[in-house]
């Protein structure tokens, strides 16, 4: 099939670029000229596991393709995907401009029939507003194609997005429209196994509270977990053994149960906070997500709040080793980073920093900018060296057999881990001689 994406970020560029290797004819669109020019080069815009091979294979192949062209793209596709940033204020308003945008432009420039699929997140309703745009702009012209609307949530993950894509738990198609149905089924044949459990078609707006509502489950567990984490904490249990404890139930089962830094990212926080805010404006207010939203605020500031402890109070010139700066592991995205908040509160205490991430170091240097009380590093060795502890945010997999010699040789004496990802194991890390702190595990031992 043919098919335009509208959206070159790590979404529409890794779901374009799995439909290609499926075979599928792609033409993925961005309004970012350096973006396309960037692309159509090889030159990746981010960092995604195995995207960039991929993205090259479909080059190479001819079934991808990239386009600034604003009508070219209108026309190629059978299928049209919106799959454009939906940002979302402090209070939670969702910015449907680049949405509208799109859907105005198709209105303008289409000269068949075509599928629109609303893929970026975006407020129950909006498939509405793009079909009501479309609507009024296929009437000023005169024309009578048939432009249908369909809803097709993303729950691809930053880090794992082209496994998401080729392995998909689920394929929600919103829709009545047979003829929508059926395409968007034949599109999606080649990465369903079992279509009667895999893929769920419902009505639009089912299907696009089903995005927000996913994504706030898993903010709320993650959320919960760090509260347990506190009570864990003060009651000296290890939050560790208890997530394996409940883990193993399997109605609650093992994932984003984590304890940690707090979570970040492009999405949890968004809709949280984009959900919160539509249920006020339709004359409802929510009780458990504004708590999910306000544990996690408080759970960026918990490796701080750990450090100022152990320091007596004192972080002024003191020098933190960071490790991490990404929001999570496998990207190179800043957004709403745990990293950001500790380094703040690490500078405005008058705490230097010695930072290293494998991805993202350009991307946070661009965000906070050249300082004197920041050295960026080159890798994670070169940041222990002369440091007064370490602070782990972010679960790379090269942080996970860190070698505690060289830890507690690299580090100013006395030695002290502060791990914001509960990566290792405190007893192993004690017996190095190193001072140890996790999330929810209690005071390390050695200064009990």
């Amino acid at each position: 099939m043919k098919v335009t994406i509208f959206g070159a970020g790590y979404v529409g560029l890794s779901f374009a670029a799995c439909l290609a290797e499926a075979g599928h004819e792609v033409l993925c669109a961005d309004a970012d000229m350096a973006r396309i020019e960037g692309l159509q080069r090889g030159r990746m815009p981010l960092h995604e596991p195995g995207l960039e091979a991929l993205v090259a294979s479909g080059i190479a192949a001819g079934s991808l393709q990239f386009t600034a062209d604003e009508r070219a793209a209108c026309e190629y596709g059978d299928l049209l995907f919106i799959v454009v940033n939906t940002p979302a204020d402090a209070q939670g308003r969702v910015d449907l401009r680049h949405v509208i945008a799109v859907a105005a432009a198709i209105g303008r420039h289409r000269g068949r029939d075509a599928l629109v699929v609303c893929k970026s997140t975006a407020p129950v309703g909006t498939a509405a507003q793009v079909e009501a745009v479309l609507g009024g702009e296929l009437a000023q012209r005169g024309t009578r194609h048939r432009i249908a609307v369909a809803v097709n949530p993303e729950f691809l993950r930053e880090g794992s997005a082209v496994r998401d894509c080729r392995q998909p738990d689920r394929v929600v198609i919103g829709s009545e429209d047979p003829w929508a149905i059926d395409l968007l089924t034949r599109l999606y044949a080649p990465f369903i196994q079992d279509p009667q459990q895999q893929l769920l078609v419902m009505d639009r707006r089912s299907a696009e509270l089903t995005k927000y509502a996913a994504n706030a489950m898993l903010a709320t567990r993650i959320s919960f977990m760090n509260e347990m984490a506190r009570v864990a904490e003060q009651a000296g249990a290890d939050i560790e053994a208890v997530r394996r404890g409940i883990g193993a139930d399997r109605r609650i089962g093992p994932d984003f149960l984590q304890a940690g830094a707090g979570y970040g990212g492009s999405c949890l926080a968004k809709d949280v906070r984009a959900l919160v805010h539509a249920a006020e404006r339709n004359g409802h207010a929510l009780r458990i997500l504004p708590a999910v939203a306000v544990t996690n605020h408080e759970q960026k500031g918990r490796l701080f709040e750990l450090m100022s402890r152990h320091f007596g109070g004192t972080l002024a010139g003191r020098t933190i080793a960071v490790w991490g700066l990404a929001f999570k592991a496998d990207t190179d995205d800043m957004r709403d980073a745990p990293s950001l908040v500790l380094l703040e509160r690490l500078w405005a205490a008058g705490a230097r920093v010695r930072a290293y991430d494998p991805a993202a170091m350009s991307n946070a240097r661009s965000l906070v900018g050249e300082r004197d009380d920041v050295h960026w590093c080159s890798t994670a060795q070169e940041a222990l060296r002369g440091a007064d502890a370490l602070a782990v945010v972010t679960e790379w997999a090269e942080f996970r057999q860190p070698g505690f010699a060289l830890i507690a040789k690299e580090l100013n004496v006395p030695p002290v881990i502060f791990d914001g990802r509960n990566l290792y194991d405190d007893a192993k890390a004690e017996s190095a001689g190193i001072a140890y702190y996790g999330i929810g595990r209690g005071r390390s031992s050695l200064l009990r």
